[in-house]
């Protein structure tokens, strides 16, 4: 039996992931990260498109800690999202730094 993980966000590319992971394996996870995100929505359309591509085991995952070591703009309500500036360093801080690497270990 062949069997694969996919991180899904619900976003065009992970879902694209999905799609072809549904038929190339006999069996798919979903693993979605809550990182404390602003827009919850992006966690409620994972679920939905999980629920509607097919028979996939789907897991949210609460990695709020990231929230509490990286300053980022996508996971604190007190920090304004700006239009796009990037600061000194050239990072906008929309960043959430190591959050991509989290996901994959």
């Amino acid at each position: 039996m062949k069997r694969a993980v996919v991180v899904f966000s619900g976003g065009q590319d992970s879902t694209t992931c999905l799609a072809q992971a549904l038929q190339q394996y006999d069996e798919v996870h979903c693993v979605t990260f809550d990182y404390g995100q602003r827009h919850r929505a992006e966690i409620d359309v994972a679920r939905e498109l999980a629920l509607k591509l097919g028979p996939v085991a789907h897991k949210v995952l609460d990695v709020t800690l990231l929230n509490e070591l990286a300053v980022s703009s996508l996971t604190r309500d007190s920090i304004p999202v700006p239009d796009y500036e990037p600061d000194a360093s050239g990072i906008p801080n929309t960043f959430v730094p190591g959050r991509n690497i989290l996901f994959l270990t």
